[in-house]
């Protein structure tokens, strides 16, 4: 039978929850990636005007990184709130933080201005950015995961999964009409700046949509029940969230970790270092180059429910696992394209490349979701992702870079994105299939180590 957290929700409201979710997730990313695109295009020369171009992208991309390595920081703290307080507040809490440092960068003075502290404070408001975007994504998709039914859950999960390219499309979208309308001059002097100013818009768009949606309903049959074990136990209280994921759920961890590798890593090289190896090695203008990110970026939305979908039907595993082999194939045909110059080409390889990462990053949502109970999912998901994301996502375009400036070719740079594509079908292929698991099954929540023990309470757990 089912009970009041499993019943599937009134599709109206099913509804209401996905847009939330996504449209939330639509700004985080947008105000990620824009910087990204803002690295690889026009920092290098605002904040690093001193270095060679080549050293200044270098130096622009280890600013990039640096918000990757805040995001650990905002899973644990945003998972051990999240999952003591609800999901509902910190979303609202990651979206201020993000949209407010976004905006801030669109007033930054730059180097020809204040000098060093130019690149330092951009380097404060990435740190606040990863921090927000590291709350973010468990909060999203367990909100999306715990109010959807168990049969099309890989469907409706994977929809705050389509933000990210919905953020990507909407950044390079923006980028690309400045770079259109505006000189060169005038796009670098004050026109990189409009982008970051109209992140303060969205947040208000997004906190008026977030404010209106429930708290998940599987996470208040855990709270209570969480508070009867409580009063049960004399007051004693459970284990914090963090610890008892790392002593009961250290495996799936490590799964999810190793999950991530190939997806993160390939993600970020084909939309943000191509952008600088496509205009250094192959002659594009910067306006082809992100026209090409913006098409497959389209695309990329477009099949990601469809991916989710099918994980409904087949299972997590063997999706991710094709999106896993397919990105590593599609690494040496992916420059060749590149590398011809073409405009059709550019599109050709983007679009594949984005088409592969989806079967990935689609079920990715419901499969990390499935894997920790109630209590502590926020920060077993939000671990297991973000912590991954400081080896993938975070050195991806600065390790690109570097290999790009030590060897002069692309072959380097492949077989880095092959390396992880194995790395994560190695993780994929030690993990268990979760999409028939309910994730109401509040049963597995209970600490397994009671505050204290009677014979009784020992015949229970055993």
């Amino acid at each position: 039978m089912s009970s009041p957290a499993t019943a599937p929700p009134a599709p109206n409201n099913l509804k209401r929850i996905v847009a939330a979710s996504l449209i939330g997730t639509t700004i985080e990313w947008y105000d990620f990636f824009l910087y990204g695109s803002a690295a690889a295009l026009v920092f290098n020369k605002l904040f690093f005007p001193d270095s060679d171009p080549l050293v200044g992208t270098l130096l622009s991309f280890l600013t990039y990184a640096v918000g990757f390595a805040a995001r650990p920081l905002g899973a644990l703290v945003f998972g051990h709130y999240g999952d003591r307080l609800g999901r509902k507040k910190l979303l609202v809490l990651s979206l201020l933080l993000m949209g407010g440092a976004t905006f801030a960068i669109g007033l930054l003075p730059t180097h020809a201005t204040v000098g060093t502290a130019a690149p330092v404070l951009l380097t404060v408001l990435r740190l606040v950015q990863g921090f927000a975007l590291g709350g973010e994504w468990g909060g999203a998709v367990l909100l999306v995961s715990e109010h959807g039914d168990a049969r099309r859950r890989g469907f409706w999960a994977s929809w705050p999964q389509t933000g990210a390219p919905a953020g990507q499309l909407l950044a390079t979208g923006v980028l690309s009409l400045l770079t259109a309308v505006l000189s060169d001059a005038a796009f670098g002097s004050w026109g990189w700046r409009i982008p970051f100013l109209l992140s303060g818009v969205l947040v208000v768009v997004g906190l008026w949509i977030r404010l209106s949606v429930d708290e998940s309903p599987v996470f208040k049959e855990a709270l209570a029940q969480a508070e009867a074990r409580k009063a049960a136990r004399g007051g004693a209280a459970e284990k914090l969230p963090l610890v008892s994921v790392l002593r009961h759920h250290w495996r799936d961890v490590l799964i999810a970790m190793g999950a991530r590798m190939a997806e993160n890593i390939s993600y970020y090289v084909i939309t943000a270092f191509i952008l600088v190896y496509a205009t250094t090695s192959a002659g594009v203008s910067k306006q082809t180059a992100l026209n090409s990110v913006l098409i497959a970026s389209a695309v990329h939305f477009a099949v990601i429910p469809a991916w989710g979908a099918l994980s409904d039907r087949i299972g997590r595993r063997p999706v991710y696992l094709l999106g896993a082999v397919g990105i590593g194939l599609w690494m040496f045909p992916f420059f060749a394209l590149v590398d011809t110059g073409g405009f059709g080409n550019l599109i050709l390889a983007v679009t594949v490349g984005l088409v592969l990462h989806g079967a990935m990053y689609a079920p990715q949502a419901a499969f990390f979701s499935e894997m920790f109970s109630t209590r502590m999912r926020y920060s077993g998901a939000s671990i297991g992702a973000q912590f991954a994301s400081v080896a993938a996502g975070a050195p991806a375009p600065l390790i690109a870079t570097a290999l790009l400036s030590a060897y002069g070719s692309s072959t380097p740079i492949a077989l880095y994105v092959i390396a992880a594509a194995v790395l994560t079908v190695v993780a994929v292929g030690v993990a268990q299939e979760t999409r028939h698991r309910d994730l109401a099954d509040v049963a597995l929540d209970a600490d397994p180590e009671p505050a204290a023990t009677s014979p009784a309470a020992d015949a229970r757990t055993a």
